[in-house]
C-alpha cells in the first residue's frame, strides 16, 4: 500500500506504479500506427471526436517537429503537445549550434531522455503518451521509425501501434509484407486497419483519420497526406471490409 502515490517510489517487486498509470493513459486513446515502406513511412491516427460539432482537423495529433521529423501522438493530447513543443526546441537548437538539420535517432533519444526525467521526482508526473517519431536522415539516406513510451524507453521499428487497438492494430501490421509495400499502398491498409478495430461499442462515435506520410514524392518533408488520397483510403478500406464480410457468409452458406 502506498506504493502507488509517489513516481520515486519502487513497489516490493521493482514496480513503478505511476509509469504504468500514464502507460494507461495512452492504453485508453485512439489508436496510433506507424509503418516503415519500402519507400518511406506512413504514420496514421484513429482520432476520437468528442462532438459531431466539432471543425475537422482540430486537435491535431500529427506534427511536424521539423521538416524531415514527423510525430504522431497517442494518449493525454495536452501531454502530446508539450512533448511535440520539446522536440521543436531541441530540432531548432540543433540547427543553430551544428548548422544542419537534428539526426532522427539524436531527436529521439533526447526526447526520451527528457520523458524519463519526469519519471525520476516525486514533484513531476509522468507523461500521460506516447509518440511515433518518422525521420529522414539525409546522412545516411535511411527512414526511421522509433516509438517514445512514458517510461522514457525508446525503440525503432518496421512497424508498430499504440493505444487502444495495439495488440490487434499490430497483429494487422504484422501480416502485412512491409518490405514490398509502397506508401501509397500502405496508407489503404492502415485506413482499412483503423476500420476493421472499430469495435461495436465505438463503431457509432464519430472520429476522424489522421494521416501523415515521408518519402521521395513529398521531397523526403514530413507531410499530411491529401484529403483527398485519404478519402480514397477510406471509401476502399469500407469496400475492402464489405467484401471480405461477403466471402465470410458465403463460406458459410456452403
Amino acid at each position: 500500500a502506498g506504493y502507488d502515490l509517489s513516481v520515486n517510489t519502487y513497489s516490493r517487486d521493482g514496480r513503478v506504479f505511476q509509469v504504468e498509470y500514464a502507460g494507461k493513459a495512452l492504453d485508453n486513446s485512439g489508436t496510433v500506427m506507424g509503418v516503415r515502406c519500402t519507400d518511406g513511412i506512413v504514420l496514421a491516427v484513429e482520432k476520437l471526436k468528442p462532438s459531431r460539432m466539432m471543425v475537422k482537423g482540430s486537435n491535431r495529433r500529427i506534427h511536424s517537429v521539423d521538416d524531415h521529423i514527423g510525430v504522431a501522438v497517442g494518449g493525454l493530447l495536452a501531454d502530446g503537445r508539450q512533448l511535440v513543443a520539446r522536440g521543436r526546441g531541441e530540432a531548432d537548437g540543433y540547427r543553430d549550434n551544428f548548422g544542419t538539420p537534428i539526426p532522427p535517432h539524436v531527436l529521439t533519444n533526447r526526447l526520451a531522455l527528457y520523458v524519463h526525467y519526469f519519471t525520476l521526482h516525486g514533484a513531476l508526473r509522468p507523461f500521460g503518451c506516447g509518440a511515433l517519431m518518422a525521420g529522414y536522415d539525409a546522412d545516411t539516406q535511411d527512414w526511421q521509425l522509433s516509438l517514445v513510451q512514458p517510461s522514457g524507453e525508446a525503440f525503432r521499428y518496421f512497424g508498430v501501434a499504440i493505444g487502444k487497438g495495439r495488440q490487434a492494430a499490430q497483429t494487422e501490421i504484422e501480416k502485412l509484407r512491409l518490405p514490398t509495400k509502397t506508401c501509397r499502398e500502405v496508407v489503404r491498409e492502415l485506413a482499412r486497419i483503423t476500420h476493421v478495430l472499430r469495435d461495436e461499442r465505438n463503431r457509432d462515435k464519430p472520429f476522424e483519420l489522421e494521416m501523415s506520410w515521408m518519402n521521395a514524392e513529398t521531397g523526403w518533408r514530413h507531410q499530411l497526406v491529401p484529403g483527398e488520397i485519404v478519402d480514397e483510403a477510406n471509401t476502399w478500406a469500407l469496400q475492402a471490409i464489405q467484401d471480405a464480410e461477403m466471402e465470410d457468409d458465403d463460406e458459410d452458406s456452403d
